[in-house]
């Protein structure tokens, strides 16, 4: 796994080989922190929620990068302590490692992030509720963007918070704002 950008740019952490965790490609999050910046400004202090943070590859790009907080939920307990083990190697005190279930947390959860990231596994029977689940719960800021890595066999574009779709290879992000501003998606 390495990082892309930011202050820890090149780091590389080597992810045990029993991992059940698919990590996001470095092609592909490359290209979705490229489409990102046209969305938000990291250097802003903005926070972030990682779901399904599985390696923690999204959390420490977004640390790297500047956000200054980042809540990783991660259920698997050895995926946890890798994520918790890369935070403690980079000395950051600016991500927030949290073991548990990813469902729960969101029903329980009483803050408002910039942005958030969810990865969950492909053959998750919930997934196609994720999104409804992200805006009825609240977790997003007003003016904040939610992205979901899925399979290719998913569309969103009929949510009324759909902003765009994007693919690179077999993995796919669909972005999703607000209802009142995903009707406008930034000029790329």
């Amino acid at each position: 796994m390495r990082v892309i950008s930011g202050i820890y740019k090149r780091r590389r952490f080597d992810v045990p080989h029993t991992f059940k965790a698919r990590p996001t490609t470095d092609f592909a999050k490359e290209n979705l922190f490229n489409v990102l910046t046209n969305y938000l400004d990291f250097e802003e202090g903005i926070t972030a929620l990682d779901l399904f943070a599985g390696t923690g590859s999204i959390s420490i790009e977004l640390v790297s990068r500047g956000c200054s907080r980042v809540v990783s939920v991660e259920k698997d307990p050895q995926h946890y302590a890798f994520i918790c083990k890369v935070m403690r190697e980079v000395n950051t005190n600016r991500c927030f490692p949290l073991r548990g279930d990813v469902f729960r947390y969101m029903e329980r959860c009483g803050e408002q992030f910039d942005f958030i990231f969810a990865d969950p596994p492909y053959a998750l029977q919930e997934l196609s509720t994720i999104p409804d689940k992200v805006f009825a719960h609240g977790l997003l800021k007003p003016d904040g963007l939610f992205v979901l890595e899925h399979g290719k066999d998913l569309s969103f574009d009929a949510h009324p918070c759909f902003v765009e779709h994007r693919h690179y290879g077999s993995v796919n992000f669909s972005f999703f704002k607000a209802a009142e501003q995903a009707a406008e998606p930034p000029i790329l």
